[in-house]
């Protein structure tokens, strides 16, 4: 018997996610057209060694190994993406038959072991060709994404029921053409980065409306963000109403244009002469009615009220745990203030949690074992959080953890790992870690151990 607050509901999904370029390897075959990473990692001093996603975690070749791995283990739920280069190499005109084809054999495997795909239609892979006609910048990319969305939700809407539109649109704008760091690796004007935005959540529209269209019966849709989040200092009125104020302020562009049916106030203030440019009907498109809300939890940052009653942030002192990637900070608490929010601002009546994880660079296998005894505390601690929030109430259904196995961590390159199973790069061989240990048994209890 477990003590009743570590038991999750019993229809709750448990899962693990990837996404397509970070896998699949393979990166010009089969008929396969560039991606913007494909050409991004390619410029010297993008991406950490040189590293590219040509062949990755070869994954297209292995993916019979990968399902019967994932069925040892017992996960039972996988959330993967498509690749959108692999299906119109030159952007949305010619389908590639071939990269159809492969996924078809893709979710046949899966099927052979019992795994249920949760697909992504979207994560990062933006088609190099789409890129020279100017990317999230131009309406050609949400045009093209229409006839992308279009397509595979008719190809494959027998063995895919769970869909997801985009995966963390913040990352392919604000941080691809805002900041620079990610591909395309741009520094765009106010304009039209906040353009890039209306263009991502258009492009989710579409996502819905291919679905709603082509899905067939019992097809689910939703959006996966990776929203800011924040936990409040101490959980009293004034602080929680800080932190929920925060909260509506830095999602107001993405979480709130969807689940409000238009721009707020406040944002079209702070966009001024920058507002994006907004067609007739777009709204009805952005907030059509999705089944759940995916959400990418990691990080979060302390807020507390003010002198003022003003949400106030509080800076983290330099020797604050955090993993190997900077930005991750270790706060636990990220699970249940980062379910509870969306559901208290906007009346999200369904989430699932379809990332969380850790990154650390150095990992190696030692007599066939992985001592990932740092990864084990992080996901037994955000999983107690997340068990919280649903003892709460909040409507958590599922949970996917960041990832499968160590990959292609963008910017980053090969040198960070998340996986809870290792991946040796050179030869391919995939070790399951502590922390894929204990994960099979929460999975086969249904509960934190």
């Amino acid at each position: 018997m477990h003590p009743a607050n570590s038991v999750f509901p019993e229809d709750f999904t448990w899962g693990v996610a990837t996404a397509a370029p970070q896998i699949e390897g393979a990166a010009f075959e089969d008929g396969k057209g560039e991606s913007i990473w494909d050409r991004f990692s390619r410029i010297p001093g993008r991406v950490h060694g040189g590293d590219t996603l040509d062949v990755a975690c070869d994954h297209y070749h292995r993916y019979r190994e990968d399902f019967a791995l994932m069925r040892s283990l017992g996960v039972r739920n996988y959330r993967l993406s498509l690749a959108w280069p692999r299906i119109f190499p030159d952007g949305g005109k010619q389908v590639n038959q071939r990269g159809l084809d492969f996924y078809r054999r893709l979710f046949d495997a899966m099927r052979e072991n019992g795994i249920t795909p949760w697909v992504t239609m979207f994560h990062w892979d933006l088609p190099q060709a789409l890129e020279d006609q100017g990317g999230w910048v131009s309406p050609v990319t949400v045009d093209a994404f229409a006839r992308y969305a279009d397509t595979i939700v008719q190809a494959f809407h027998e063995p895919v029921k769970h869909w997801i539109t985009l995966n963390e649109i913040r990352c392919f704008t604000y941080l691809a053409y805002g900041f620079g760091g990610k591909a395309p690796g741009r520094k765009v004007s106010p304009q039209e980065l906040n353009q890039t935005y209306h263009h991502a959540l258009l492009c989710h529209g579409h996502g819905v409306r291919a679905v709603r269209e082509h899905g067939g019966a019992g097809a689910q849709v939703g959006l996966t963000d990776n929203s800011d989040v924040c936990i409040p200092f101490t959980e009293t009125a004034a602080d929680i109403a800080a932190a929920r104020s925060w909260y509506e302020t830095r999602n107001a562009h993405i979480l709130g244009a969807m689940y409000r049916g238009g721009y707020s106030p406040e944002y079209l203030e702070r966009c001024g002469a920058n507002y994006p440019r907004v067609g007739a009907g777009d709204f009805k498109l952005i907030s059509a009615p999705t089944d759940f809300l995916g959400l990418n939890l990691y990080t979060g940052t302390f807020v507390r009220s003010g002198a003022d009653g003003r949400p106030e942030e509080l800076p983290l002192p330099v020797n604050y745990p955090r993993a190997d990637s900077t930005w991750l900070n270790l706060t636990p608490q990220v699970m249940y203030w980062g379910t509870r929010l969306p559901c208290d601002a906007y009346g999200v009546r369904s989430i699932y949690v379809t990332e969380n994880g850790c990154g650390y660079n150095e990992e190696n296998v030692v007599n066939g074992e992985v001592f990932d005894l740092h990864r084990r505390d992080y996901l037994r601690g955000h999983l107690r959080e997340l068990r919280r929030a649903v003892e709460d109430g909040v409507p958590v259904h599922g949970y996917f953890v960041w990832s499968l196995m160590d990959n292609y961590e963008w910017e980053d390159g090969y040198q960070r790992r998340f996986g809870i199973v290792h991946c040796d790069f050179a030869t391919q061989k995939r070790t399951p870690k502590l922390s894929a240990k204990y994960y099979a048994q929460v999975i086969a209890a249904n509960a934190i151990l």
